[in-house]
């Protein structure tokens, strides 16, 4: 069974593009998270978790929900994880993750796709974010080909900065960075609650028709990039980048 999590599309598609490959299940993760629903799930071929790279490791909000659910059936467990650039020393965790919960780890890969985090960098417009896809196509395959084979995914060298990124850097940036202090709705703003329903934390509400964050924001950027009217500003920085959301379907 493919499990994902996606905030602006990276991981939903190379999901069901995995998914269709393996001819296998996809379960989209949203709502569990959203509900905290840690039921058991059940799946007697392996398990394979696709989500987005949060300061080089998976995000802690999917890390929570694999710590409190138990997952039934095959042991093995392989991970694919988008990202704008490297995934560093993620993998270290998730062996460690899957060695408490009493499962194989079987790899993580990493699948460089377009940039979405409008919060510190620049999103790519429409026909570059096409021409990235396109690059990373025959890396999901390889991956979709791994699994499908049993094989254990390919892990790359490690080098110090990744351990650096994945280790220090990551238990700073949650507190330091990782917060919706900084995110505001313009006179755009329809008050369509679009971005209280993609929020995954349900950390967004309307007061008097206008979007109110709250303090448990995990930053997977759905409710800037997915607003329809492009009515949400991360302070000065996402003023005119154009907002992303995966083009392929």
């Amino acid at each position: 069974m493919i499990l994902y999590f996606s905030g602006t599309g990276n991981s939903e598609y190379a999901a069901k593009r995995i998914g269709a490959e393996l001819k296998e299940e996809t379960l989209n993760l949203f709502y569990k998270i959203q509900a905290s629903d840690f039921s058991e799930l059940h799946s007697p071929r392996p398990w394979v978790i696709v989500a987005p790279t949060y300061a080089w490791r998976i995000p802690r909000i999917v890390q929570k929900w694999l710590e409190h659910t138990a997952l039934s059936g095959s042991k093995d467990i392989y991970f694919v994880m988008t990202c704008g650039g490297r995934i560093g020393n993620a993998g270290k965790y998730l062996k460690k993750l899957c060695s408490q919960k009493g499962m194989n780890y079987r790899g993580c890969i990493g699948i460089t796709m377009p940039e979405n985090y409008i919060a510190l960098f620049s999103t790519p417009a429409k026909e570059e974010a096409l021409q990235i896809i396109e690059q990373a196509e025959n890396v999901i395959d390889q991956a979709a080909a791994c699994i499908k084979s049993g094989a254990p995914l390919p892990q790359p060298a490690i080098t110090f900065s990744d351990k650096r990124n994945s280790g220090i850097v990551n238990i700073l940036f949650y507190p330091v960075f990782v917060h919706a202090k900084k995110f505001y709705a313009t006179a755009s703003c329809i008050s369509c609650g679009t971005c209280a329903a993609v929020c995954p934390l349900q950390n967004i509400h309307l007061e008097n028709g206008r979007p109110v964050w709250k303090n448990h924001c995990t930053h997977c950027m759905a409710c800037i990039c997915r607003c329809p009217r492009e009515a949400i500003e991360y302070g000065r920085h996402s003023q005119n980048l154009p907002r992303y959301t995966c083009p392929k379907e």
